[in-house]
Order: structure tokens, then C-alpha cells, then sequence
């Protein structure tokens, strides 16, 4: 009875959906609006965890950087393990699950009930190959990552994450000095903007402030902005954002690019966001007397002497 056809075919299936799930594990979800904009040449690359946000952040989704900037990026630090579905210890795990699919398709591997026992047994052998190998590799940054932000991860004064970026009750302390020529120091003054920056994109978005909008992003941003604006105003539907309060903030990346500078931010804050309908004002999503939190990476960016510009926005 297990070595029928149809057990096959379904057991194909269920190793199918395993393996792709193994494989789209380290990626970003791609939903529209989730993670758009440009971060220079640094759009392809994944941003480093925080305090605000402790996990790695998956690399920009919808982007207009032409993708050769890619072969840009810095150069992976020593000692530092590549990411990715199938890399290092998942190539392992990748290469088994591929060989139990070719086995299953020439009349052997995962087939019959003894296969799938012994499937089961592989996986677990596997499962404790990588956590021996997951913990001999990651030892060496459990310092950095445990604690404090690492590499160019940073909070300021100590009191950086509790009271907003630019801590209105006491102001950090100066901005670190920087790690390389191309790091660039964030001061007091810039985390007060990018704070004040996230009320006013996100008021101006409720409001569908076309000019303000305008003046506070790039214009890619502006052109994905005003996508969505669009977009709702065509479904007959408004979003509406209001009571924005930034709870906790720091710094994941700062740099710069010959005369252009960057900095990202990682922020939690809290706000009311429900969309409505255009003609009778009612709440078809959201709730309109409770507030949602929400992590987000923002990208700003300028010219050097210039004002800061909102250039992506990335789900934590």
C-alpha cells in the first residue's frame, strides 16, 4: 500500500513544499509597500541587527538602483559566515532533501513507510549537525550580538533606545567617532530630524500631502508614495495615519558615498493607521481608538550640507 503511485505523488508533493520552504526562509517578504527604496550601493545588502531591530533585515525589494551597483558592496568582514538558504549547514540540509527527491523519482529514497522512517532519522542526524555547526560559527559574534548593537550598530548616551531618537528628556551623548573614512558620525541634531521626520511623512501620508511628501522624500519615494495614493484613491478608500509616537530608535548603518550621505534607522513606534471609506467615512480596516506598533528600517539620505531626505523603507 505505501509503495502505491499515489503515495509517491504525495509524498513528492509534501518534499517539494519542504524544500521550498527551506528556501525562502531568509527571504524578505515581497508584499507591495513592504520594502521599497534605494540605500546607494548598500540597497542590495542586508542591514545589521539592533537593539530596536535584533534580527537582520532582508535587502530592499522594490528598487529602482540598477542591480550593478551590487558589484559595489563591501567585501563580507573576515570571519564573518555568508547568508543565505543554502549556505554553509543548509547546503547540507539542500543537498539531502534533493537526493530523496531524485530517489523517490527513480523508484527509491523516500519511498515506503521504512523510507519515511529513515527520512525522519536523517532530518533529526541533521538537525544536530547544524546546531553543532550553527554554534561553532556563530560563537564568535555572540559577543557583539548579544548586548550591543555590532559593527556599525550604535545607540548613543546609553538612554538612545528608551525615550526616541533624539531623546527630548536628555540628550545622547556625541556621536561615536567614526570606525572608517566611510562611516559617518550621526549627531544629536540629526537624530531629532529623522524623529521629527517620522511624524511628518507619516501625517503627510494621511493626508495625502502631495507637496510636503514631496519635500521630505526622494523621488523614488515620492513615486512609490504617490503609487499607493493613487491606488487607494481608485478603490475609493483613504488611509489615514494620526497619534504617531516614536517608542524606540537607533542606528543600524551610517555612511558615505562620496558627497552623499545615508543613515539607517531602525524605529518602533506606535500610531492609529486605519483606511476608510472615501464617501461614507467609515473604518473598513483598522481600528480607529486603538494604536499598533509597528519596526520599521528608514533610509535617509543627503548631499553633504543638505537636508535629509527620506529614501526606504524596510519592514523589520
Amino acid at each position: 500500500m505505501f509503495t502505491s503511485k499515489r503515495f509517491r505523488l504525495a509524498s513528492l508533493f509534501a518534499t517539494l513544499v519542504m524544500a521550498i520552504s527551506m528556501i525562502s526562509v531568509d527571504q524578505a517578504e515581497a508584499r507591495r509597500g513592504g520594502s521599497f527604496g534605494g540605500r546607494g550601493t548598500r540597497t542590495f545588502n542586508s542591514v545589521p541587527a539592533t537593539n530596536t531591530a535584533p534580527t537582520v533585515t532582508a535587502p530592499v525589494q522594490r528598487t529602482m538602483t540598477p542591480a550593478q551597483q551590487q558589484q559595489a558592496r563591501p567585501a563580507t568582514p573576515a570571519g564573518q559566515q555568508p547568508r543565505g538558504a543554502f549556505g554553509g549547514f543548509g547546503g547540507l540540509l539542500g543537498g539531502l532533501m534533493f537526493g530523496g527527491l531524485l530517489g523517490m523519482m527513480f523508484g527509491g529514497g523516500f519511498g515506503g513507510f521504512g523510507g519515511i522512517f529513515a527520512m525522519l532519522i536523517q532530518l533529526a542526524i541533521i538537525g544536530w549537525i547544524a546546531n553543532l555547526l550553527f554554534r561553532r560559527f556563530a560563537r564568535p559574534q555572540q559577543a557583539s550580538v548579544g548586548g550591543a548593537p555590532s559593527g556599525n550598530a550604535r545607540g548613543y548616551g546609553g538612554q538612545f533606545g528608551a525615550a526616541g531618537l533624539g531623546n527630548p528628556g536628555r540628550k545622547p551623548a556625541a556621536a561615536q567617532r567614526p570606525r572608517s573614512p566611510d562611516e559617518l558620525p550621526v549627531t544629536p541634531g540629526d537624530l531629532d530630524q529623522f524623529q521629527l521626520m517620522l511624524t511628518q511623512v507619516q501625517t503627510a501620508f494621511g493626508a495625502e500631502d502631495y507637496g510636503t511628501l514631496r519635500r521630505l522624500t526622494t523621488p523614488e519615494m515620492m513615486s512609490y508614495l504617490s503609487e499607493e495614493l493613487g491606488e487607494n484613491a481608485s478603490r475609493g478608500v483613504k488611509n489615514e495615519v494620526s497619534a504617531v509616537t516614536l517608542l524606540q530608535g537607533d542606528v543600524a548603518e551610517s555612511w558615505r558615498e562620496g558627497q552623499t550621505e545615508y543613515a539607517t534607522v531602525a524605529m518602533r513606534y506606535e500610531s492609529i493607521d486605519v483606511t476608510r471609506d472615501r464617501a461614507s467615512q467609515r473604518v473598513v480596516d483598522g481600528d480607529a481608538d486603538t494604536a499598533t506598533q509597528t519596526t520599521e528600517l528608514w533610509t535617509f539620505v543627503r548631499q553633504t550640507g543638505r537636508d535629509w531626505k527620506l529614501s526606504a523603507i524596510q519592514q523589520a
